[in-house]
């Protein structure tokens, strides 16, 4: 019965948390509905410095949003480097990898403190990308840390779906730090090799547990466990 509860609940705050999102996924597009687009950009007139990757769906073109006040903050170069982080963002998919840490905390309190780690690291790989793409690590690091520096969070501004990945979240100090180090190499080979023992681990984890629950109700019924 306790299972059974705490399963309940989980499903409901999922179910919630779900309906909240795409809440704020259908306010963000009506905001930006009739807008001119070019090129995937859209600009909102809006005095508030903010930018942000708004993922598209079935019907809709993924698209960056920027306001007018995130256009003055920033000079020429600074604004490149910014729309190329959120470029980052979309065509690597970031708000799947957002999507899938936001549900599974919804599902298990335990998995809240993920949430902070893979926000982090998606904003880190699109400020990888954005330095390698405008080839001025410190134009980056200039322009992420200007843009954190404009964007202040006000009582009346338009909620953010929680999957559209901005250029002003995450640890801005470390990410300024990082961007201002050589690039890192990249060593995809030891990437892949943890995560398939960290599957590995968690497959033969949860077989365990179903092996000892399946003795355990045999036992229960009062016949011998199988082998």
């Amino acid at each position: 019965m306790l299972a059974v509860g705490a399963l309940a609940v989980s499903l409901v705050a999922a179910v919630r948390g779900v309906a909240a999102e795409l809440l704020r996924l259908r306010a963000a597009r009506r905001r930006i509905a009739g807008l001119t687009q070019a090129g995937g950009l859209c600009v909102v007139d809006d005095d508030r410095p903010d930018a942000f990757a708004l993922p598209g769906g079935s019907r809709e073109a993924d698209r960056i949003v920027v306001t007018s006040g995130m256009l003055r903050a920033l000079d020429p170069g600074e604004r490149e480097a910014l729309l190329a982080h959120e470029r980052a963002h979309l065509s690597a998919r970031h708000h799947l990898f957002l999507g899938f840490a936001r549900l599974a905390g919804w599902c298990h309190p335990a998995l809240t403190s993920v949430i902070p780690e893979i926000s982090f690291a998606v904003e880190r790989a699109a400020d990888e990308a954005a330095a390698r793409a405008c080839g001025d690590r410190k134009l980056t690091a200039r322009a992420v840390g200007r843009a954190a520096l404009a964007t202040t969070p006000r009582p009346m501004s338009p909620p953010r779906p929680v999957i559209a990945a901005g250029g002003t979240t995450g640890p801005m100090p470390a990410r300024v730090k990082a961007l201002l180090t050589p690039a890192p190499a990249r060593r995809l080979s030891a990437a892949l090799v943890i995560i398939v023992l960290l599957c590995a681990a968690a497959g033969a984890s949860s077989l365990a547990g179903a092996v000892w629950l399946h003795r355990g109700v045999e036992i229960a019924q009062g016949e011998n466990p199988s082998d």
